[in-house]
């Protein structure tokens, strides 16, 4: 009975880890993935802007972007490394656990071998049962010698699939620390011949700094369309936040009330709203200064730009009703959904898929993204009432 509960105990101390460990990896590897998503993504928009001396800057941002990303694939490597590393040396110290019985039994079983061997004699066996004090233990004496071999074997096989259960183990997980030696140089690899593009763009940069003059008057031009673009997009915020407010003099009610349910539903969701669509963040929400001229503060963000793949499709975060669609220079189509109070803002795309008055559900497609100057880009603002909100504390 005892071996019989040191082999579940050694069964379960092997199988329920490595089920954990299993879900740990999972989870690691999906990281892994969402980062590689996002570095082709980059890769391919740096690609397209190879040629592009206006897109310099940008072009610097996504490397950067890159840098980060392949560097958290490093280090995320080299942690998956170092958890692979404690599970192989625990799963060495099991199987040498299990070794080690099972050479204490093969040493019990060559004495007891050797002592029936000398004992051969059955009249040997008589008189050990004969011996007996009473005709319970001659009873027990003699169930003993004839179950004692079989229990022995069984016991030792046991062991040895417990071994075996360790040894597969142990190899998987040998196999699993070459993947990731074998990924980890890669990425190292990968993180070098990236560094080199960093340098090539920063090139691009000094070139332009050369021309200093020159871009600033570009930026400044820039900066003015920027500007206007954002108080465009405050008044169509604000003016759909009016209509929906009873009028000071008539006292009359919206055409459509503000739904409170779908106001109150939206701010609970808070940080658990999901991203419009698959990509990495290349511009923050704030305000930031140049990454060249440091002194130069650029237009306030009201919102996030996520680099995507050409076309990709662009969904509601939301619940919501389509509350207005506008086209506009440098932005293109945007489709404004409202949320109650709430408004999320989609623009950059080279279709919609939606109309103004339509009910949309969260990850209902509601356009596709557009490419200009080889970009392509969604920009996504969320607004509460007429006050701009951080989409990337809003996204999970």
């Amino acid at each position: 009975m005892m071996n019989k509960w040191l082999f579940l105990s050694v069964f379960a101390a092997v199988i329920f880890p490595v089920v954990a460990f299993s879900q740990n990896v999972r989870e690691k590897e999906n990281r892994k993935a969402k980062l590689e998503r996002e570095i082709a993504i980059i890769d391919k928009q740096l690609r397209d802007n190879a040629d592009k001396s206006s897109a310099a800057l940008m072009s610097l941002s996504l490397i950067r972007k890159n840098v980060a990303d392949r560097k958290s694939l490093v280090e995320e490597s080299d942690r998956q490394l170092s958890e692979l590393q404690v599970r192989i040396n625990s799963c060495q110290a099991e199987a040498d656990k299990c070794q080690a019985l099972l050479d204490t039994l093969s040493q019990y079983y060559a004495r007891l071998i050797k002592s029936a061997y000398k004992n051969r004699d059955p009249k040997v066996w008589y008189m050990y049962i004969l011996a007996s004090d009473n005709v319970g233990q001659a009873f027990k004496r003699a169930i003993y010698l004839k179950n004692l071999s079989s229990q022995m074997n069984v016991q030792g096989e046991k062991i040895k699939e417990t071994r075996a259960l360790l040894e597969e183990r142990l190899d998987s997980l040998e196999i699993l620390k070459e993947k990731q030696v074998s990924l980890r140089v890669k990425r190292q690899s990968e993180l070098l011949s990236l560094q080199k593009e960093e340098s090539r763009a920063a090139g691009i940069v000094s070139d332009l700094r050369r021309n200093k003059t020159r871009y600033q008057r570009e930026l400044a031009s820039k900066k003015r369309q920027v500007e206007a673009l954002n108080r465009e997009i405050e008044r169509i915020i604000a003016s759909a936040v009016k209509s929906d407010k009873p009028s000071s003099s008539s006292g009359k009610t919206p055409k459509i009330a503000i739904d409170t349910k779908l106001d109150v539903e939206f701010s609970r969701n808070k940080g658990r709203l999901p991203w419009p669509a698959d990509g990495p963040v290349v511009d923050h929400f704030g305000q930031h200064y140049h990454p060249v001229f440091k002194s130069v503060k650029l237009p306030f963000n009201n919102g996030v730009t996520v680099a995507l793949s050409p076309d990709a499709s662009v969904r509601a975060v939301f619940d919501g009703l389509v509350k207005q669609i506008v086209v506009m220079p440098g932005y293109n189509k945007c489709v404004l959904v409202q949320h109650g109070n709430y408004f999320s803002f989609y623009c950059k795309l080279k279709s919609v898929s939606v109309k103004a008055g339509d009910k949309v559900r969260t990850g209902d497609v509601i356009g596709v993204v557009d490419t200009i100057d080889g970009a392509t880009l969604l920009h996504f603002q969320i607004w509460k009432g007429t006050v701009p909100q951080n989409p990337e504390l809003w996204l999970k």
